[in-house]
């Protein structure tokens, strides 16, 4: 069985489109369990999942709370799920048809974590070249926003996302898998939303992004990135991603 695991906050507009977009676009969605994991919405979130529920056609939806923050919620739902195989995804991202299929097919090759290649939902330059340089299995063009299938088995291994690191936590476990060599990228488009280069401007989000990444790969701890996010891409705002929240959130707590 294939878990979905999708952590959320304030996510009432965006999370019935996507339980739809899952549903009508499984090969299988009968045999899906999916875990919406609710980080303390006050929006009518959980309300959301409930009333789904008559409509479903999952093997299993439920929505579980947690302590906010992306990587807690994600190890929150890992704990709950009852599959083999585990498929994280955020509210704003949609997977291609037959998502399964694929991720099952890739599993049983022998390729245990992975993801889909991207594209945003923008028809901007530099945004579609972004999303075309996803399909190459390069580590500096991963991101959280290409989702993330994992073995039950390598996620235990691996211990999970760090749960120190209130932004980057999806690159932590990806560099992870990569020092192992346990990371496949399935030539298929997944759509994620744009609309933090939308709101904050495509130079400026690229520009830090970038920061970001390096200053990882130069030793900056979970702290320091979480600082400079807050610092430069601000937040959190209305209609902003998961991470912003608790990005706002934990530098005010320091």
């Amino acid at each position: 069985m294939l878990s979905i695991i999708i952590p959320v906050l304030n996510e009432v507009e965006s999370l019935p489109l996507l339980l739809t977009h899952l549903g009508g676009s499984a090969s299988a969605p009968s045999s899906i369990e999916v875990i919406v994991v609710d980080g303390g919405s006050t929006d009518g979130t959980a309300s959301c999942v409930a009333n789904f529920k008559s409509r479903s056609p999952f093997k299993r939806l439920v929505c579980i709370s947690s302590e906010k923050g992306r990587p807690k919620q994600m190890n929150v739902g890992a704990a709950h799920a009852k599959g083999e195989v585990l498929y994280f995804l955020h509210a704003d991202s949609f997977p291609p048809k037959q998502f399964d299929a694929h991720i099952l097919s890739e599993v049983r090759k022998g390729n245990p974590a992975g993801c889909f290649r991207m594209q945003f939902d923008s028809t901007h330059w530099w945004l579609r070249l972004a999303g075309w340089l996803t399909q190459f299995n390069w580590r500096a063009c991963r991101g959280g926003d290409q989702s993330q299938f994992i073995s039950r088995e390598l996620f235990d291994e691996v211990g999970g996302y760090d749960e120190d690191f209130a932004i980057y936590e999806d690159n932590v476990l990806i560099n992870q898998l990569y020092a192992r060599n346990r990371f496949t990228v399935i030539n298929r488009p997944l759509t994620t939303s744009a609309r933090l280069y939308r709101e904050r401007g495509i130079a400026h989000v690229q520009f830090h992004f970038w920061t970001i990444y390096l200053k990882r790969w130069l030793g900056a701890d979970a702290e320091a990135l979480a600082a400079y996010y807050k610092k430069h891409l601000g937040g959190p705002s209305k209609g902003a991603p998961l991470h912003e929240s608790i990005v706002a959130e934990a530098v005010s707590e320091r």
